[in-house]
């Protein structure tokens, strides 16, 4: 099993390109490197340097790889199709001028969502109409990533968009080729949503071509559902927490991944608030060690 661990830049909390709160982009390289991981995602597209041989010889000083890219854009709404596509092909620029190839597709937080996230019987539902709509953007961003710049689209489930719960996640897979779409599985995501990664996984490893390593706290997420709390403040309350002390089984998932002769990369994302989390190398460092300890 030859498996590479990277790190991603919402690990420090960058989240959206402009946000005032974000450390440097140097900062997340250097600590990311120090913490020991060998690669890592490009982040929201317009954190890291666009200029391509600025971000390689930042890379190249780290001694790290990077892996990929995430276009974290509103799918679910037509009126902001412009900025979806702004998105994609910015991040597919980017990756193809870097030899990565992981072209992560998120439906990003919906206000619709955002207040249910966690609650599937409380979430509100598209319509047919606005579903096909839905679906077919998804699809249509795939398709540039891969017939354009040669990249591997994958779906991300996530908690607080419209591709969050199970069934929706089930009923796009069964709607789109597995040619044309592929999984990026985040296990945090999954508990978060109410179902069980490994399980999941287990159904669908022949369609899963990368992997983010995610956990939930399970008393603060027991809360966030008692509670009622929304997607954003569920975050500034840690339910996303290092590796060790969350739920996820993730000696299984290693299993899983085993059986399955999986081979490239799995990156660790560990959201959080920029400003509430007062250590974030120390946490990327905590779950590399982590990780190495069941076998990564």
């Amino acid at each position: 099993m030859t498996i590479r661990i990277g790190n991603a830049p919402c690990s420090w909390g960058v989240e959206f390109a402009d946000d005032a709160r974000n450390p440097t982009w140097q900062t997340v390289l250097k600590e990311c490197a120090e913490a020991g991981y060998k690669g890592i995602e490009l982040g929201p597209v317009g954190f890291m340097p666009e200029d391509p041989a600025q971000l390689a010889d930042s890379l190249a000083e780290n001694d790290l790889e990077l892996i990929g890219g995430v276009v974290f854009r509103p799918f679910h709404d037509p009126d902001a199709w412009d900025d979806v596509l702004d998105g994609a092909v910015r991040t597919c620029k980017a990756l193809k001028a870097h030899g990565a190839k992981h072209f992560v597709l998120i439906d990003s937080i919906s206000p619709r969502r955002a207040p249910t996230a966690g609650r599937a019987s409380e979430a509100e539902q598209m319509d047919k109409a606005e579903w096909e709509a839905y679906r077919d953007r998804i699809v249509t961003v795939a398709k540039l990533g891969a017939e354009e710049y040669g990249l591997i689209p994958e779906l991300h489930p996530h908690a607080g968009g419209f591709m969050d719960f199970e069934p929706e996640v089930e009923r796009i897979l069964s709607e789109v080729d597995a040619d044309t779409l592929k999984l990026c599985i985040d296990t945090g995501h999954c508990t978060y949503a109410g179902f069980d990664p490994v399980a999941f996984m287990k159904r669908h490893m022949d369609r899963i071509t990368y992997v983010h390593f995610k956990t939930t706290d399970a008393k603060v997420k027991a809360d966030t559902i008692a509670n009622r709390t929304g997607f954003y403040d569920a975050c500034g309350n840690g339910i996303f927490c290092n590796l060790a002390d969350g739920e996820v089984d993730l000696p299984a998932v290693r299993q899983l991944l085993l059986d399955s002769n999986f081979e490239g990369w799995c990156t660790v994302e560990q959201d959080c608030d920029p400003l509430l989390d007062p250590n974030p190398l120390g946490d990327a460092r905590l779950n590399r060690e982590y990780l190495q300890s069941i076998g990564f």
